[in-house]
This record gives C-alpha cells, sequence and structure tokens, in this order.
C-alpha cells in the first residue's frame, strides 16, 4: 500500500520555523477533542479553524497499489488533496481526483488530526 498524496517528505527548515497551521482536520465526532479519522472513502472528517467548522468527508481513490486522500466539503463538489506538508501536517490542494474511487474502505490507516498549513477560501 502506498499513500501518494501523504508520502513522507523532508523536513525543511521552513517546518521548523513555525507551524502556521490555518486549520486541523479532525475526525467529526460529538466530543469536543480533537480526534484522528480513519482514511477511508466516506469517512467523516472537519477542517477546524479558530471558531469556524467546516463540515466534509473524506474521498478516496487508488490506482493500483497507490491510494489518493481527498476532502471534500459538504455541500460542494471541490475536492482537495490531503498534500503531505511534514509531520501529521497537510496542505489542501484543489484538484481532480486521480484514479478510481476505493473499494471496501480500503485503505483504513489511522490518521492523528491534521494540521492544515495552506486553506482554502470556504
Amino acid at each position: 500500500m502506498l499513500l501518494t498524496a501523504l508520502a513522507p517528505r523532508a523536513a525543511s527548515a521552513a517546518d521548523s520555523a513555525g507551524d502556521g497551521a490555518c486549520a486541523t482536520l479532525v475526525g467529526a465526532t460529538r466530543s469536543g477533542a480533537a480526534q484522528g479519522f480513519s482514511l477511508r472513502d466516506g469517512e467523516p472528517v472537519d477542517l477546524v479553524g479558530g471558531t469556524k467548522t467546516v463540515h466534509g468527508t473524506l474521498r478516496v481513490f487508488s490506482d493500483g497499489d497507490a491510494f489518493r486522500a481527498y476532502w471534500q466539503p459538504d455541500r460542494s463538489v471541490e475536492k482537495y488533496v490531503l498534500a503531505n506538508a511534514g509531520t501529521e501536517a497537510v496542505r489542501l490542494v484543489s484538484t481532480p481526483p486521480q484514479g478510481a474511487p476505493a473499494p471496501n474502505g480500503q485503505p483504513g490507516t489511522a490518521m492523528p488530526p491534521q494540521r492544515v498549513l495552506s486553506c482554502p477560501a470556504l
């Protein structure tokens, strides 16, 4: 299994200069604590920044053994790939999905909350 959009990236000086997160992707739960989520199609995941919460869903596509995860805001057709930006950090990049929808809840990898370093205007 290979998560191409979340593949490890070498740390840079910018990573240690401050995290610059504009929001966090968290599992959509009823509790107040930020929780992780599973990397599978249909997983409810919220984008939380400051006092604003945008509800959304993960969309996972596969191309052979490679998986790509996208976050889709509720009531929107736009999809944002989760591009790795360091340890437990991603950038949300608007892009059309690549591959076919992943079957049977694959890959199902447990993810901690992800700091978002580039936030779309929602």
